[in-house]
């Protein structure tokens, strides 16, 4: 990765992958104790683009994250995109910090430049919307691509759990999206896919949670 911003008679560095619609991703972004905090975080590309986006990907961070502090301190982060659903989990779920910045699990990354571009509440939770500029990425490894249903299902499941206790969500639909998101997990996933769902699991006690309030409504 570059020590410093490229300047501007370069050419733009590119996306290492293709965005479109909302990418998934993991963004480490470097934090006061000098550790690299990993997050889940969402790319928006533009609607008209089309293969790789030079700029205007848009991210939105939610809450007084870990995110979004070290995105004002810093300028920026380490964004990438992980094959391994169990980082993903560790990521969006956990605190989760290492001396580097870019997973093992990586097969691309891109090192973004962050600039607040539009903020506002809703449902109580305050969220700010960054522009992200590559300044440097790199192709660590490429492969077909594969469509595995258990996959997919992680990544809605850590969306639901972590709305868990935010009161604008009901409870009761998110115990139920979880529900069908295990049942997918078990039915398409391997075994990858099943340790990450039993990481969430561990982490929120939802299936305890849907079993007392199957109980109350006795």
């Amino acid at each position: 990765m570059t020590d410093e911003p490229q300047s501007g008679t370069e050419e733009p560095t590119e996306w290492p992958v293709e965005l479109r619609g909302v990418t998934e991703s993991v963004v480490a972004t470097l934090g006061p104790n000098d550790l690299w905090n990993f997050a889940a975080l969402g790319l928006h590309a533009p609607e008209s683009s089309a293969g790789s986006v030079p700029d205007s990907v848009t991210a939105t961070t939610w809450g007084n994250t870990r995110t979004r502090r070290n995105f004002h301190r810093q300028g920026g982060g380490v964004v990438q995109f992980v094959s391994d659903p169990r980082d993903f989990v560790e990521a969006a779920m956990t605190i989760y910090e290492r001396e580097s910045p870019v997973l093992d699990s990586a097969d691309a990354w891109a090192e973004v430049e962050a600039t607040m571009v539009d903020s506002g509440e809703d449902g109580g939770t305050q969220w700010e919307t960054w522009e992200l500029h590559p300044v440097d990425a790199d192709i660590e490894r490429t492969r077909p691509c594969t469509i595995n249903r258990g996959f997919g299902a992680v990544i809605d499941a850590t969306v639901a759990a972590s709305r868990l206790d935010v009161p604008a969500f009901d409870t009761d639909e998110l115990l139920s999206r979880l529900a069908y998101f295990a049942e997918t997990v078990d039915k398409c996933g391997g075994p990858a896919e099943r340790e990450a769902f039993a990481r969430i699991d561990e982490l929120t006690g939802w299936r305890e949670r849907a079993a007392e309030r199957r109980n109350e409504s006795f």
